[in-house]
């Protein structure tokens, strides 16, 4: 074999060896997620009126003309935020619809809102909302399609895109370590003292993240409650 033409086999065969060594790494880094704990998973065989459908998880609300799409944080077992999502539902008296992201990642669907408002056509206010990466991708869809969109909820997240602030309810926890300095923003802005990055969905501590000082059930009942009241705010 030619010297010229055996070095380029030489970098095609080094270039095809780095490329599976990063896939096989991305995939194996996928395959660990934070999984819901055993409160969240209770609601899977409880009472409620969770329906799935394809890659929806829908909380219904009889009568209601409104609904909230809600992407979850990046590496998190979707079931992990039916806690909040049903207290979300009882209390703003609205539909849930979350959707569960390809690899848990919310970058690989960052559209998914367009299917969900095509299912639902009787639905004529829409929200969408979002945690950690979850929020970063609904801003991203907020602000390419705010003729769509009645309002923007962020958990452990920030404005991403154009979305204006003014349209936007921006939750986060005072010890939140991973988003809380990234919010350079003070319009419709709610710091839950004593909450972190993770408590916002039912899955333990999150890497990265600091120690709450509040409960869990504590810092969900105060964004259901700034929830709510963005909500009939805008109604």
């Amino acid at each position: 074999m030619r010297k010229g033409l055996k070095n380029r086999y030489i970098v095609l065969l080094a270039t095809l060896s780095l490329t599976a060594a990063m896939v096989i790494g991305f995939f194996c880094w996928t395959a660990f997620y934070y999984k819901a704990d055993d409160t969240a998973k209770a609601y899977l065989t409880s009472d409620t009126t969770l329906q799935e459908k394809g890659n929806l998880t829908i909380l219904p609300e009889a009568g209601s003309t409104t609904a909230m799409i809600f992407y979850p944080g990046a590496k998190v077992e979707e079931t992990a935020y039916l806690p909040l999502l049903e207290r979300i539902r009882e209390k703003a008296q609205i539909t849930v619809i979350m959707v569960h992201m390809p690899l848990h990642l919310a970058f690989f669907d960052g559209n998914a809102a367009d299917k969900v408002m095509q299912a639902y056509p009787d639905i004529r206010t829409w929200y969408i909302s979002g945690h950690s990466l979850g929020g970063a991708m609904a801003s991203q869809y907020a602000g390419r399609h705010a003729d769509k969109i009645r309002g923007l909820i962020l958990m452990g997240a920030y404005i991403y895109g154009d979305y204006p602030a003014s349209g936007t309810l921006t939750l986060y926890g005072s010890l939140d370590t991973l988003a809380r300095d990234k919010i350079t923003y003070a319009e419709n802005v709610v710091c839950i003292e004593g909450g972190n990055h993770a408590q916002f969905g039912n899955y333990g501590r999150q890497k990265g993240d600091s120690d709450a000082t509040i409960s869990r059930e504590d810092q969900q009942a105060q964004a259901v409650r700034a929830i709510t009241k963005f909500i009939d705010q805008g109604s």
